[in-house]
């Protein structure tokens, strides 16, 4: 069997279980207070070139967005996302369970856009209704399409006129900044936003997210919230010892050269698939690839390769998610295609 489910299906970067191994007898302070979380911390924050900023290793992506926004938000204060976003349509209400409301606005390609912050702003009404004080995004988008630089500052500029915070949620942040078609930089999109974060998960690491937070009113006891939404790890030093492995050499670091990578596997599992004139879900630019292929054609992909049904079938059709990681092979993508070639043939 093929993996293409997630990209998180594998353990972690060689260099980063040889970093985990290195450091596994060390005694240190728990909960993130550690040498290795600062220093993962001080790499990060040279990476964006912010001094002023806090850093927090933090477990996954879901408390990363849950505590971000219940520690930035007032009780009555409301989050504008597109319906795809996955703090909306992914984490089982873990927002909402905060006591925030998720304003969700239909995204182009998966994104949000000033036009739907303003629209999203015509449902505000007084105090009968949520006051909208968070823009949230993730980069790339959740279908595989990114902000561009324009894009980004068209957002961030938006959220100054509109006095909103901007977050970015990074789970696939080096899939963003290494496809073909970014014009965008880690610095660029640091000055953007109020805070991010660099995701580790997915990207070679065991476990693990580096929340970056620049605004300091959502600095405010921070770790006091992350304790409460029970996200403060006591061997926080696990996160910080794999984010010393990711990003050792800077912008040559394994973090970006693995997520170019899965990228570039993407780039070749979705041009073979567009000679075979199949057609997409989205238009995604990074290492998400989202075909819609005949059910029979992919019941029986299903018997050699591991994958997301995206949506429901419709009129004898289901786009499927495909997703190639660190650990894919070009073996796996030539397998899928000529294994789709010849399924597709057979069913002329």
């Amino acid at each position: 069997m093929i993996y293409f489910r997630s990209d998180y299906s594998q353990g972690a970067h060689p260099k980063v279980m040889e970093a985990l191994m290195k450091t596994n007898m060390e005694h240190t302070d728990g909960y993130g207070l550690d040498a290795h979380c600062e220093h993962a911390s001080q790499m990060i924050r040279e990476l964006i070139g912010i001094e002023d900023c806090e850093v927090h290793m933090m477990v996954g992506g879901t408390p990363c967005n849950v505590t971000i926004i219940a520690a930035s938000l007032k009780p009555y204060e409301s989050v504008i996302a597109v319906r795809s976003g996955h703090a909306y349509f992914h984490e089982t209400g873990g927002v909402e369970a905060t006591g925030h409301r998720i304003v969700a606005m239909e995204g182009e390609n998966g994104k949000l856009t000033p036009e739907l912050i303003d629209r999203a702003w015509d449902e505000y009404e007084d105090e009968h209704t949520p006051l909208p004080r968070m823009v949230y995004i993730s980069q790339p988008t959740e279908i595989g399409s990114i902000y561009n630089k324009s894009e980004m500052k068209a957002l961030a500029d938006k959220c100054k006129e509109r006095d909103m915070l901007l977050y970015v949620d990074g789970a696939r942040l080096g899939s963003a900044l290494t496809c073909r078609e970014n014009d965008l930089n880690l610095k660029e999109l640091a000055s953007f936003c109020d805070a991010f974060y660099i995701g580790g998960t997915k990207n070679g690491a065991l476990f693990g997210e580096a929340l970056v937070i620049k605004n300091k009113q959502m600095r405010d006891h921070f770790r006091f919230m992350m304790k409460r939404q029970c996200g403060l790890l006591a061997k926080g030093r696990l996160i910080g010892v794999q984010f010393e492995a990711l990003l050792d050499g800077g912008m040559d670091s394994i973090y970006f050269s693995m997520a170019a990578h899965a990228n570039q596997l993407a780039s070749e599992l979705r041009e073979g698939l567009s000679k075979m004139n199949v057609r997409f879900y989205s238009e995604s630019q990074t290492n998400q690839v989202f075909p819609i292929l005949p059910v029979e054609v992919v019941r029986e992909l299903e018997n050699d390769f591991f994958f997301y049904e995206w949506a429901p079938e419709k009129e004898g059709m289901i786009p499927i998610r495909l997703v190639t990681a660190w650990g894919t092979e070009k073996a796996d993508i030539r397998e899928f295609l000529e294994k789709t070639r010849k399924i597709m043939k057979m069913q002329e």
